[in-house]
């Protein structure tokens, strides 16, 4: 029995540091210098693994409402109020089908393995302090939209609200959709903020809402101010009720 069990530890092991040096060798292959334009199901595949894994380990548990409101092909550009550093995270492992990629902030992208992984997997590194860097970033995004690469996921408040107020928008980010000519999918993320308080120590409750879908019509149609006053508007309505 004793022996069983080493030997099952040591597979264990083994295993673990075989993972490892997969994920550091594909990280390796990935040039940091470069924004992908195509993605890559085998970063993908390795993506989604490593995050399903760190949702067990860490004990998060994600409640999911709406799922059968999304779009039934095609891609689209997904919004969300932004809590943690864990949204969209929990965001494309809930999500898996619509291949999310989101544009971030550059820090994300030096983060060792990590970073080359979600670069591979067309995410977007986006200045905000320069405008026509941002643009830039936008219209990159519509491209890939366009090529129906991916779907693309961003923060419409532009940074983690801390105390979890919904803060004013960047309407601009809407312009990717008006430009690709896409569904925006309004999400609504609560519990995240939680999770670094609670892991290893207790499970941390997640709750993900679809909360509505703007047809591509619409978007069109309609200036970046009234699409950004009806999501806000249908965010607040969300949290005001879970709140109550």
């Amino acid at each position: 029995m004793g022996k069983t069990l080493l030997w099952l530890l040591a597979a264990l092991l083994g295993l673990l540091l075989a993972c490892i040096a997969l994920f550091a060798i594909s990280a390796l292959l990935v040039d940091k210098r470069r924004e992908y334009d195509k993605n890559s199901p085998f970063y993908r595949f390795l993506l989604n693994t490593a995050t399903g894994f760190c949702v067990k380990l860490l004990g998060i548990h994600i409640k999911v409402t709406g799922l059968e409101t999304l779009p039934g092909e095609g891609r689209f550009l997904l919004v969300s109020n932004h809590r943690s550093n864990f949204d969209p995270i929990l965001t494309w492992h809930v999500l898996k089908d619509a291949d999310l990629a989101f544009i971030s902030k550059g820090e994300n992208f030096h983060i060792p393995i990590f970073g080359c992984i979600i670069r591979r997997c067309c995410f977007l590194e986006i200045d905000r302090e320069n405008p026509r860097s941002a643009l830039t970033t936008i219209n990159k995004a519509a491209k890939l939209l366009e090529d129906g690469q991916v779907s693309i996921g961003v923060y419409p408040e532009g940074t983690r609200s801390k105390d979890c107020i919904l803060l004013p928008f960047h309407n601009g980010v809407f312009k990717i959709a008006q430009k690709a000519e896409v569904p925006v999918v309004v999400a609504c993320i609560q519990g995240t903020e939680n999770i670094h308080k609670n892991w290893f120590r207790r499970p941390s409750q997640v709750q993900l809402d679809i909360l509505d879908v703007l047809p591509a019509s619409f978007v069109k149609e309609n200036r970046t101010c009234v699409i950004g006053q009806r999501v806000s508007d249908t965010l607040r309505g969300a949290l005001e009720e879970k709140k109550g």
